[in-house]
């Protein structure tokens, strides 16, 4: 029996960033950079693809900052400086303004797309993008990465809900979205492709805490927190 030919995705969520100020001003989600605990995360990703002797060919961010900024550092310590490869079809899910959303809605708005359901496609993430138009997007745009022959070991460094999505894609064979599977920041998942399915070596792998042991929160609830303060400065 001949043994599989497969391909590596090797699929980071960008390191960790702070979308409100000290004072609880909201950054631009378009700009936000990585944090110090981000550029801590992403160096550690880095060099512990440098430890194991990975290689890349290529490297695929969104293009949104926090991707381009983590993925420089990644291949800084992982001393493989290459260009980047931009594919804006990637970019996490588009929030609406938070300045519209009720506020009987405001926990809806941030948890809900990411809780399973029947109606999970018809969900609107901060009052903008649905899951459904998220995935229009998004899950093209893999698919003809996947099919390209330029790569056996791809690095992408993408977003919480843009890695759910592909790993959902991946485990089931078919449009889905996993809003339950977590991702830290700098987290690496790996896909390996082979010619007729995909399989999923890792999942949410984050080299500063192996075990996830300082999280209990959520992405979106430690967001919803962060909201909830500011809008209680406000008053």
């Amino acid at each position: 029996m001949t043994a599989p030919q497969r391909r590596r995705i090797y699929l980071m969520r960008h390191g960790s960033v702070d979308y409100f100020r000290a004072d609880g001003t909201p950054v631009p989600p378009l700009t936000v950079p990585l944090n110090d605990a981000g550029r801590a995360q992403a160096d550690a990703a880095g060099k512990l693809f440098a430890e194991c002797g990975v290689r890349f060919d290529r490297v695929i961010v969104s293009g949104l900052q926090r991707t381009m900024e983590t993925a420089q550092r990644v291949l800084s310590a992982a001393g493989q400086p290459m260009p980047l490869e931009t594919e804006a079809a990637l970019e996490e899910i588009r929030g609406g303004r938070l300045s519209d959303i009720r506020p009987e809605e405001v926990e809806a708005a941030f948890v809900g797309a990411f809780q399973n359901g029947a109606d999970l496609e018809q969900r609107r993430f901060l009052g903008g993008e649905s899951v459904g138009e998220f995935l229009d997007r998004t899950l093209p745009a893999f698919a003809h990465i996947v099919e390209r022959e330029d790569w056996s070991c791809l690095l992408m460094v993408l977003h919480g809900g843009v890695n759910r999505a592909l790993l959902a894609r991946a485990i089931t064979g078919q449009r889905a979205f996993f809003g339950s599977l977590e991702q830290l920041p700098a987290c690496i998942n790996i896909i390996d492709v082979g010619s007729d399915h995909m399989i999923v070596r890792a999942v949410n792998l984050a080299p500063t805490q192996w075990l996830h042991q300082h999280e209990s929160q959520t992405t979106m609830e430690k967001l919803l927190a962060q909201y909830r303060r500011r809008e209680s400065q406000l008053r």
